[in-house]
């Protein structure tokens, strides 16, 4: 849908209500320009706006699909095509939210094609209608009011990314173990939004090329120096995952460790107990048994005795001689 779409002249706009798309193709040639804006317009929208204002089949079709990286298209007519990310942090659902905004910008008319939640532009046309003495320079004025409302936005979202890397930072050197599917959600965000930073800095290069010894250099610069400094943090932050991500599996390593110890121990605990009613079970088992032998030859209790305690003893020697080895093979040699 068409959100808004004015005239402006002289640094002002001239009229209150929303003109039509042919009636703003029509002011384009007295003189000024016209700002129209869309909001995820519908095939038909589109393309009668492109055959009001002469834009680029391909232009239009760029428009209407969603890019994971920014770039800047020049076109006849002196047309460019500048496509922006946009980004919002939704703190309810704790993620980052992406949009894209699609300008077209002619000698006399500024298009801007918004797709997402993330892509308000209100905020940026109120603003430059304030500075009659930016508006007086034409569609390139518009332009700078959407990079620095774009680059602006960009702030709220690292440092709520920030705040959300910290705390799971806090708890994998705190020797506890993370999520780890947090921790890939994260990286893959930071990820994104990195795309949607760094390539803005060879399309603001771009465009302040084509704006030298204009009065809207400066501000152009302003922007990108924001922009610098909003991509060094987002690179950092994405070192900073990769190694909150590998301290989280060596966090994993060590309890994986400490779980395999306790089963050790557990099991050498039951090994003891099972060894030590091995004798028990064999005497019990060789008593039991119904061979003429034992019976004609175990008649009194000594009989018993001697064949009970010594079937006991010698499997215990044996077993307090075998310990013992083992233990002196687990010490370490002190000379080595």
């Amino acid at each position: 849908m068409i959100i808004d779409c004015a005239y402006y002249q002289d640094g002002r706009r001239q009229h209150v209500e929303t003109m039509s798309v042919g009636d703003a193709a029509a002011h384009c040639a007295k003189g000024g320009f016209v700002w129209l804006g869309m909001f995820d317009p519908s095939t038909e929208e589109l393309a009668e706006v492109s055959a009001s204002f002469g834009l680029h089949e391909l232009a239009v079709e760029d428009a209407q699909t969603f890019h994971l990286r920014p770039k800047v298209e020049p076109y006849e007519g002196d047309i460019r095509l500048v496509i922006l990310r946009t980004a919002r942090y939704d703190e309810e659902r704790e993620e980052v939210e992406f949009g894209e905004v699609s300008v077209f910008v002619g000698p006399a008319f500024v298009i801007t094609v918004r797709q997402g939640v993330a892509s308000d532009l209100h905020g940026a046309r109120i603003r430059l209608e304030q500075r009659p003495e930016l508006l007086e320079a034409g569609t390139n004025s518009v332009l700078w009011a959407i990079l620095d409302q774009v680059v602006d936005s960009y702030g709220p979202v690292v440092a709520e990314l920030e705040r959300d890397i910290e705390e799971v930072e806090r708890t994998v050197f705190a020797g506890a173990v993370a999520p780890t599917e947090r921790i890939y959600f994260l990286r893959r965000e930071v990820t994104d939004f990195y795309r949607a930073v760094h390539p803005l800095l060879a399309v603001l290069a771009t465009i302040e090329r084509g704006a030298r010894n204009t009065e809207l250099l400066p501000y152009f610069r302003d922007v990108h120096d924001h922009l610098v400094l909003v991509n060094e943090e987002v690179a950092a932050q994405r070192d900073l995952l990769a190694t909150v991500l590998e301290a989280n599996m060596a966090v994993i390593s060590v309890e994986q460790t400490k779980v395999s110890v306790r089963q050790n121990a557990t099991i050498e605990q039951l090994t003891i107990l099972a060894t030590v009613f091995l004798p028990l079970t064999f005497v019990t088992g060789f008593f039991g048994q119904n061979f003429a032998w034992l019976v004609d030859h175990i008649g009194a209790e000594w009989d018993f005795l001697a064949l009970g305690l010594g079937g006991l003893l010698v499997p215990c020697i044996a077993l307090l001689i075998w310990f013992r080895r083992q233990r002196a093979a687990r010490q370490p040699d002190p000379l080595g």
